[in-house]
């Protein structure tokens, strides 16, 4: 993690931890990743969600009832790993990676303020290949707090440095899922290349009355190749949005509103000529709460694609969809969403219309066993060159046993099949398999309010 992103980060949990006196005990809204706890209150005043489409939080993973608040956790997990390669060359490598993850979490839960922060820095060592060996840093931070009556802020921030996205201490968060269109799509992914991810989004939410909230949303998120013989051919990428809506609640259970969106993105290589595109979205969707944590939401509209050089300047028009749906249950969870958008992908050179579905899900098949399901697809289209068509597919299943209070174990399978011709990494190596195992022990004290 670069100084001054720790510093960025530090200084905003300061400064909300610093609003504490000046915020009121109540609440404008509840998180959109809706648990078993929240209700719609009908009557004046009443608590407002945020629906996904216009939301900056992704849909929750945890089984209802499970989500622990006001703690400090201290842990550690060891890990090991079998890649079917670990190459970025024409001649496949298999390799045998260990890691160690030690891990701090804060969860912290007030009237006026909900915290959710963790760290992991780590290590991971290949037995063959020890020109790939790599220190890790994952961090993650979730923040909600009210500023006024009627006036609500939600922070969400991670932070990734890592050589290969299996490669991390909770291997079913490699792509979560969300309500709103993606401001990055699915692209390629490299057998190994050290790299660093970090996406940053705030929202400022205002409500109006008891049926009606506008909010503003600023969103950051940047992709950087760190070692150059490891990328060939791949880009880096940047991008960032921001967006206002306003939301309407019609009776107990639905909402519709509408959004507007300018996105920047640029891809580009070190040393060489950025490749800039701006897109603007005007959006209407419609959610449904069937019960707080069962939902479903359709959002669509225009998006205008505007490009300057390197490429010919150019403005065109195409649709954009997203549907998605969660359930958020004490023995089940599950997430997916489908989007067809016009946006950046990582690795990928220039702009694409992007098709990509997404979906997620939990079992607690007994008291110390749950397993878990992530998976992906996305098929890219150029839109400023003449390439056909490039897809990626990704997903991980796990199993999980708890052997008490603070050990469980997991093991699990994750592939990758991908078609990028003009990639030499993805051209001559397609596909990635990986089967791992990790043990981690956590020890939890509780935080007095």
């Amino acid at each position: 993690m670069t100084p001054s992103s720790f510093l960025k980060t530090v200084l905003l949990v300061t400064i909300c931890a610093g609003l504490r006196q000046a915020c009121l005990p109540a609440w404008c809204q509840a998180d959109t990743t809706a648990t078993s706890d929240v209700e719609t209150d009908t009557g004046d005043g009443g608590q407002l969600l945020i629906p996904p489409p216009v939301s900056n939080q992704n849909y929750p993973t945890e089984f209802a009832g499970d989500a622990d608040q006001n703690y400090l956790r201290i842990g550690f997990l060891l890990s090991s790993g079998y890649s079917s390669n670990v190459s970025s060359t024409s001649n496949p490598v298999a390799d045998v990676s260990y890691s160690f993850w030690p891990t701090i979490a804060v969860n912290r839960a007030i009237s006026q303020l909900r915290l959710a922060s963790s760290y992991s820095p780590g290590f991971t060592i290949y037995q063959k290949t020890s020109s790939y060996n790599q220190a890790n840093q994952n961090v993650t931070l979730n923040l909600q707090g009210l500023l006024s009556p009627r006036l609500s802020i939600s922070v969400h921030q991670v932070f990734q440095q890592t050589s290969s996205i299996f490669n991390q201490p909770t291997p079913l968060a490699v792509v979560p899922v969300s309500g709103s269109p993606p401001l990055t799509g699915l692209g390629i992914i490299p057998p190994i290349a050290d790299q660093i991810f970090n996406t940053t989004s705030a929202q400022l939410a205002y409500q109006l009355n008891e049926v009606s909230i506008i909010g503003v949303t600023g969103t950051f998120e940047d992709l950087q190749y760190l070692a150059s013989q490891q990328s060939s051919g791949l880009y880096n990428l940047r991008s960032g949005s921001g967006t206002a809506f306003y939301s309407r609640r019609l009776g107990e259970k639905y909402y519709i509103g509408g959004s507007y969106q300018y996105l920047t993105t640029r891809s580009y290589q070190t040393g060489s000529p950025t490749i800039p595109a701006q897109i603007q979205s005007v959006l209407a969707f419609f959610s449904i709460f069937f019960r707080p944590n069962l939902s479903l939401s359709v959002s669509g509209g225009p998006q205008h694609l505007g490009t300057q050089p390197p490429f010919q300047p150019t403005s065109s028009w195409t649709p954009l969809l997203t549907i998605s749906g969660a359930w958020q249950g004490h023995r089940t969870t599950l997430a997916a969403s489908y989007s067809r958008v016009v946006n950046g992908s990582g690795g990928l050179s220039g702009i694409f219309h992007s098709t990509a579905v997404s979906a997620s899900a939990d079992w607690r098949v007994s008291r110390n066993w749950v397993t878990g399901v992530r998976a992906s697809y996305a098929n890219n289209t150029p839109l400023l060159v003449a390439n056909g068509a490039e897809r990626t597919i990704l997903g991980t299943v796990l199993g999980q046993r708890y052997l008490g209070e603070r050990t469980d174990l997991q093991f699990g399978y994750s592939w990758v099949d991908q078609n990028y011709m003009q990639i030499a990494p993805s051209a001559s190596i397609p596909n990635i398999n990986r089967i791992f195992f990790s043990v981690n022990y956590q020890f939890t004290r509780p935080l007095q309010n």
